[in-house]
């Protein structure tokens, strides 16, 4: 009696074999960038409860060209990370069937890309009023 080996599939580059696991890799990547934003907020925090002189140097330190250019790509890679999210949302939601026809996936992306920008535009209207004494 003769002992087959196991089979074991090889695991290496699996993601780059198909473009939709290459996309959600990426997706997944971008994911440092919002912690990196997310951790540099709460530097600011922190050095907002440290005082007036921490606060004043972590506001130089965040003017600074180079953290300028490092938050600039935060931000689009922040875009892209929100974007790919929202892609993958009719993917994810059971099947919303209006008029008897299933809503098509473009269609649920769009709407919560729309739903997303309208929202953060009344929250920066409400930020700026608050701001401004209104």
């Amino acid at each position: 009696m003769s002992a087959r080996k196991p089979y074991i599939r090889p695991m290496t580059g699996w993601w780059r074999r198909d473009p939709f696991f290459v996309e959600y890799m990426v997706h997944e990547g971008t994911a440092f960038f919002v912690l990196a934003y997310a951790l540099e907020l709460l530097a600011g925090v922190l050095c907002l409860a440290s005082g007036e002189s921490a606060w004043n140097a972590y506001r130089a330190v965040s003017g600074s060209a180079v953290m300028l250019l490092i938050n600039f790509a935060i931000l689009l890679m922040m875009f892209y990370h929100g974007y790919t999210w929202f892609k993958i949302m009719p993917r994810t939601l059971p099947p919303i069937i209006i008029s008897g026809q299933r809503l098509n996936a473009p269609i649920i992306t769009i709407a919560g890309i729309v739903v997303a920008v309208l929202a953060s535009s009344l929250l920066l209207a409400v930020i700026y009023f608050l701001a401004r004494g209104v």
